[in-house]
């Protein structure tokens, strides 16, 4: 049977599949359009199980609300030549719509919806068998209230985030949004973030601190035997240095034994009062970084976050949010 232009187009606008595509899987199914699709998906499968170990780190991030909704998700392939193809991100945005107007919880849910011939899965591995590439959903957040707002960074489709808010404000909400795509925040205040992230955080601050409190009597030990802290900081240093008659072999070992001795008599007396209250600054400036209303606003740096809100409405107050990015943190 003689495959026609008019059943080519036709096929090309359901799978989105290139014409010389079209008409291969079309001449193979002998004009069956329902068959050629299969076709199709079919080479998408198997390019998707041949490339299931490879990485995909480039794609396309997009966020949508509809009223007290919004939503985030990205489609993910392996390079950025694919991810700005027109197609992609059209696709992309279909199965945004389509989880936005669902109100999909969750991302099982979104791939289970319904999609052309198939599902939004299957749409996925159908462009998959197109491009070649290894392509899957990810990042797939949602958050619900009275006034919602999301923001895609620079419109590159890389970096989008989406909050709630227990009001409309259009402004600053565009604000906030804009904040947590600039400065990533953990948590909206102290309470979202978890204990087990703040004894981690206390942990490594004592540690830090008394690495820091030792080091600092081991210059100073060095300075009052005469020697340059900066010419002993490294093995790799101490052996540069040495050949270019900064110091001598002595030096070298006189050096280690004052770094060992006081770093050993140091660790075994430092205060512990005065090293919990340093680590608990070091919490303090943790939290202070971390979480959003704590921030300092990056529209008005005199202000935090929760100042800026309250200067705009005395009343708003931010319920959730979520952020989502490809890019390399």
């Amino acid at each position: 049977m003689a495959v026609t232009l008019a059943d080519i187009t036709k096929l090309r606008k359901l799978s989105g599949a290139g014409m010389m595509d079209c008409k291969k899987a079309l001449t193979e199914a002998e004009g069956d359009i329902d068959k050629a699709m299969e076709i199709i998906r079919k080479k998408g499968q198997a390019i998707a199980a041949k490339r299931s170990d490879r990485d995909a780190s480039e794609g396309c991030v997009l966020a949508k609300k509809d009223g007290g909704f919004a939503a985030i998700i990205a489609l993910k392939c392996e390079t950025d030549f694919v991810a700005k193809n027109a197609d992609f991100v059209a696709l992309t945005q279909a199965i945004l719509d389509a989880a936005v107007a669902n109100k999909c919880q969750t991302l099982d849910e979104v791939k289970a919806l319904p999609m052309g011939n198939g599902t939004v899965q299957d749409a996925v591995t159908d462009r998959s068998g197109i491009t070649g590439e290894k392509m899957e959903l990810d990042g797939y957040n949602v958050v619900e209230g009275p006034f919602t707002a999301i923001y895609n960074h620079m419109n590159k489709n890389q970096l989008c985030t989406i909050a709630a808010f227990n009001k409309a404000s259009e402004e600053a909400a565009h604000n906030v949004v804009m904040q947590i795509a600039a400065m990533n925040p953990l948590a909206i205040d102290e309470s979202g973030v978890s204990e087990e992230v703040k004894e981690k955080e206390i942990a490594v601050a004592i540690e830090k601190t008394k690495a820091e409190q030792v080091q600092k009597a081991v210059e100073a030990a060095l300075k009052k035997a005469g020697l340059n802290p900066a010419h002993f900081d490294s093995e790799e240093h101490m052996e540069s240095n040495m050949a270019k008659g900064w110091i001598t072999a002595e030096d070298i070992t006189k050096a280690k034994e004052i770094m060992k001795t006081t770093a050993e008599q140091k660790a075994a007396n430092l205060p512990q009062q005065m090293i919990e209250n340093i680590a608990k600054g070091r919490l303090s400036k943790f939290l202070k970084e971390v979480c959003l209303l704590n921030q300092e606003d990056i529209m008005d740096p005199k202000k935090t976050v929760r100042e800026a809100m309250k200067a705009a409405d005395a009343d708003l107050q931010i319920l959730a949010f979520k952020r989502f990015t490809l890019r390399a943190e």
